[in-house]
């Protein structure tokens, strides 16, 4: 694969409006070096299928382009896993991928999830130091990068056993900041042990690089992690879910304070940086998930790929496409609808809900909404019925309370 600028690539020279909707492509990459604790996402930690495995995904992209005939991709997220194991040319001939089978936008964004050790070590190599490793992904295409931080402290790290340390994190940030403007990181509160104060720490450090983007989440225990084991042993303590309640409020004072808009229950983003991808998703846009494990949404049905990497290859090799799919019915989709409204800024729109879904569904949601509406949990602002700032971080488990449960 040759090196070279994907920018004349686009096959798109229309405009949005001339074709049915817009939509993103996820591809998983499903590789790290190491487990994290709390981690139950699927990835494996051999990379002797790598060659084969970004093979399968080219192909899998070439088999699904039929399903965007009529949809311009806004955004291509590589996630994982850890896709900043992959190197340029790797990078570069999935990008080309897209590009070759896909109608794409002239202002794309395209996001690498990446680790700082993995950063550190490729800005090292022979083939990054002969430009650049930051030259090399703008080059390509890459224009904005998720950054999986976590902690900025090692007992933090160690805990969660993460790849990299604290050094690690903060000398990332100080290159990738020389090339990238467009920069997300990820944060992690409610770590067992960590005082506000400590978490306070963390959020200047992380706000001291000037990152524009920033993704925050509750450490989460999953069944079947290393976490959840050291837990029920008694090796670490377990989560205090009111000091996570806590750390969020602190995150989010904090961050609004500094110019962050809140725009959803995990994601503040300076004004213009708000994740394109991630606002496709809430907002109920069509993406294709490419690779094991990925999931897919088209608005009418959720579609989900093995999770398996020899299934996946084996699959893809034979040209079969390794997915399962569900019809979502009016309820599913109305219940989808609740769940990821709620958690944003846009909040859920009572007209869009009675054109898609009828009067029956709208009334219903006015009737169960006004109990956390007489809690100053839940507001109507106009046509929009949104979650206040005492309510946010329920929005989930308010949202489950609204579900539609009994309706065809």
């Amino acid at each position: 694969m040759d090196e070279k600028s994907v920018k004349g690539l686009s096959n798109s020279s229309s405009p949005l409006g001339k074709l049915e909707r817009a939509g993103g492509i996820y591809i998983h990459i499903p590789f790290c070096k190491q487990a994290c604790h709390y981690c139950d996402f699927h990835f494996s930690t051999s990379l002797k299928k790598k060659d084969e495995l970004v093979r399968a995904l080219a192909n899998e992209l070439a088999l699904r382009k039929k399903e965007f005939e009529n949809t311009l991709v806004e955004t291509i997220y590589f996630g994982g896993g850890t896709p900043s194991l992959l190197t340029i040319d790797e990078l570069q001939f999935l990008i080309d991928s897209v590009y070759q089978n896909f109608q794409v936008t002239d202002n794309l964004e395209i996001t690498l999830e990446a680790n700082p050790d993995d950063l550190i070590e490729a800005q090292r190599s022979p083939q990054a130091k002969s430009r650049g490793l930051y030259q090399h992904y703008r080059t390509i295409g890459i224009n904005r990068l998720s950054i999986g931080i976590q902690s900025f402290f090692e007992t933090d790290l160690k805990l969660m056993n993460r790849a990299h340390n604290a050094e690690d994190a903060k000398e990332c940030l100080s290159v990738a900041t020389r090339y990238f403007d467009n920069i997300s990181l990820d944060l992690i509160y409610g770590i067992p042990g960590v005082s506000n104060e400590q978490w306070v720490k963390n959020i200047e450090i992380a706000l001291s690089f000037g990152i524009p983007h920033i993704s925050s989440y509750a450490l989460t225990v999953e069944p079947k992690t290393a976490l959840a084991s050291f837990i029920e042993k008694g090796i670490i303590e377990d989560v205090d879910d009111e000091q996570a309640h806590e750390q969020f409020h602190i995150l989010k004072e904090r961050l609004e304070d500094a110019g962050f808009v809140h725009y959803e229950l995990s994601n503040f983003g300076k004004k213009g940086f708000f994740s394109k991808n991630n606002s496709a998703y809430w907002q109920g846009k069509s993406y294709i998930g490419i690779g094991p494990s990925a999931h897919s949404f088209n608005g009418k049905q959720r579609g989900w790929n093995v999770r398996n990497n020899s299934k996946y290859i084996k699959a893809l090799q034979n040209n079969q496409l390794p997915i399962e799919l569900e019809t979502l019915t009016k309820t599913d989709r109305y219940n989808e609808y609740i769940m990821t409204g709620l958690r944003t800024i846009w909040g859920v729109s009572l007209t869009k809900v009675e054109k898609e879904f009828g009067i029956n569904y709208k009334d219903y949601l006015i009737e169960q909404a006004t109990v956390f509406i007489n809690q100053h949990l839940l507001y109507i602002d106009g046509e929009y019925l949104r979650v206040t700032k005492k309510g946010q971080f329920l929005s989930d488990g308010i949202a489950s309370e609204l579900f539609m449960l009994n309706l065809a």
